[in-house]
């Protein structure tokens, strides 16, 4: 086992298809992307002993946190249980820039094998501490070592996609990344099927849900592993010829090493470009379903009432819609991802990103107009634009990086550039929950409390499109010498050609035209029934 993940033993054969590797990398990702939608648990575990007919009652307000972490006789906080969605990119973040390095060298198989381990040996771990009812072991199990999984498993494609498609970096990234922002479409549906099946009066079965969630993903990410190849160092697409250094000053076909880039001034500002652009999307993903519902209120059903003044039944009907909302946001954030990045190859990154900001900004700022005129078309439409700039952002900085450091490292390079996605996964947040709070403080009306935090958010774009109009090619002393990138090859393990470590056929040879349609599939089918059922919940914005 150990030999078949070296990464000797993935070096694609003469005829082996290219496009048999992004299917692969949806197969992690649509797994791993499940830490999106681990929302859908917060509510039946709140509630799991009452649930168990034991007659707890709520952690009380005034326990600790860590006295809650080991408490075992009463029903966990929702506000508790929200801190593993913190930790699971906080560790993303940590664990894609301390073993991005080591990914580089081991290759996308042995990476793509731990993170399975990692994320489902992390949920099969919860299902545990769920059932002792100690949520220490879900923190360390979802939340540590699953989050060591989603640092590895996300990462571990993006270095192998831009050196399979040299020609289309955006378009291949988009692909694989698109995954992640479409993991919890697919994940939240089945977890809520799985939650119905499992739940008996005495168990709300979250803990079933989740051994049976470990099994699927490690199949899956098992599969999507193995089927990962790298190309023979060199090769380039059929009838593709790289363009000459003097074409795009922006893109170069030399190559910086991993541990120089902490002291390069462009790797600090493409930090503060992801940094700003995730912090404005990030913040306004969260609120998104109470923005709505505060702003219009009762406007949302036809009614001119303010959201105070509504009743049960009818926040519940504008809570209904607003859920539309949200999922209509989701399908632009994951649209998005792959629309951008393809874009970028015609466009250019740094144009791409100067869209994202000069456009975003303009969004941003007509959002209380919108609101204040009650015009909802022009609310959502903003909304959908501004999350499918957010997850294209995602999606084209890996490209970003290889135009602007070479493919060497660009893997571990874009795993210690995630820090800004664990940076930026605070920030936001922080900013618009606690605007909020503050405007609410002053008296100001519901409807009017988002004014300020919008405004905030245009400056923070303003910051990121000041960073991206600074960056310029690197100079020379950046890259390294054609001596040490052949000590980092030889480190690499990477080799000519299959044949120079006797794999032959077996590391890939000619791909059966079936395969590739099959590996397609596997992944198409539960993202069209992802993306249905999404359809289908979005449908409930326009009734």
């Amino acid at each position: 086992m150990a030999g078949l993940l070296d990464k000797e033993r993935t070096i694609a054969g003469p005829g082996f298809n290219r496009w048999l590797v992004p299917p692969a990398a949806l197969a992690i990702h649509l797994c791993i992307g499940m830490a999106y939608g681990f929302s859908v648990f917060w509510l039946p575990l709140s509630k799991a002993l009452a649930t168990a007919g034991t007659g707890a009652q709520t952690c009380a307000k005034d326990m600790s946190f860590f006295a809650e972490l080991f408490a075992s006789g009463c029903d966990w906080r929702i506000a508790t249980l929200g801190w593993m969605y913190t930790l699971f990119f906080v560790f993303l973040g940590c664990s894609a820039a301390v073993w991005g390095g080591w990914l580089e060298r081991a290759g996308p198989r042995k990476a793509g094998v731990v993170s399975a381990m990692c994320w489902c040996g992390g949920m099969a771990l919860s299902a545990i501490g769920i059932h002792l009812h100690q949520f220490w072991l879900m923190i360390l199990g979802s939340g540590v070592i699953g989050g060591i999984g989603l640092g590895l498993g996300y990462i571990s494609p993006v270095s192998t996609l831009i050196k399979w498609f040299p020609d289309r970096r955006g378009m291949a990234t988009g692909m694989a990344i698109m995954g992640f922002g479409g993991g919890a479409m697919i994940g939240s549906p089945l977890a809520a099927e799985l939650l119905k099946r499992f739940a008996t009066p005495a168990s709300v079965g979250v803990a079933e849900t989740f051994l049976c969630m470990a099994i699927i993903y490690f199949v899956f990410m098992m599969a999507g592993a193995l089927l990962y190849r790298v190309p023979a160092s060199g090769w380039k697409p059929a009838g593709w010829t790289p363009p000459p250094p003097t074409a795009n000053a922006m893109i170069t076909q030399r190559h910086v090493h991993v541990k120089k880039v902490w002291g390069i001034p462009q790797f600090w500002l493409i930090w503060t470009v992801l940094c700003m652009n995730v912090s404005a999307g990030i913040g306004v993903i969260g609120m998104s379903s109470p923005m709505l519902q505060e702003v219009f209120g009762g406007a949302l059903i036809g009614l001119q009432t303010r959201y105070a003044e509504l009743d049960k039944g009818q926040l519940t009907a504008i809570g209904a819609i607003a859920a539309g909302f949200t999922a209509l946001l989701s399908l632009f954030n994951i649209g998005g991802r792959f629309f951008w990045a393809s874009i970028s190859d015609k466009l250019g990154r740094k144009l791409t990103y100067a869209i994202f900001f000069v456009l975003g900004g303009l969004l941003y700022a007509s959002i209380p107009s919108a609101a204040a005129a009650g015009n909802k078309l022009l609310f959502v439409g903003a909304f959908c634009i501004i999350l499918s700039m957010y997850g294209g952002g995602f999606a084209t900085v890996p490209a970003y990086l290889a135009d602007l450091f070479g493919t060497q490292f660009v893997g571990a390079i874009h795993g210690r550039l995630l820090t800004a996605w664990a940076t930026a996964g605070i920030l936001g947040p922080v900013v618009v929950n606690y605007m909020r709070e503050y405007q609410l403080g002053l008296g100001i009306p519901r409807e009017q409390v988002y004014n300020q935090t919008m405004y905030i958010l245009v400056g923070m774009l303003v910051i990121g499109f000041i960073a991206n109009l600074a960056v310029r090619p690197l100079a020379d002393k950046w890259f390294m010498s054609d001596e040490e990138l052949a000590v980092e090859k030889q480190l690499a393990h990477e080799k000519a050609a299959a044949s120079a470590v006797g794999a032959g056929t077996a590391a890939g040879g000619t791909t059966h035209p079936a395969l590739v349609a099959l590996a397609w599939a596997a992944v198409g089918i539960p993202l069209a029934w992802g993306t249905w059922k999404t359809l289908l919940s979005a449908s409930k914005f326009f009734q």
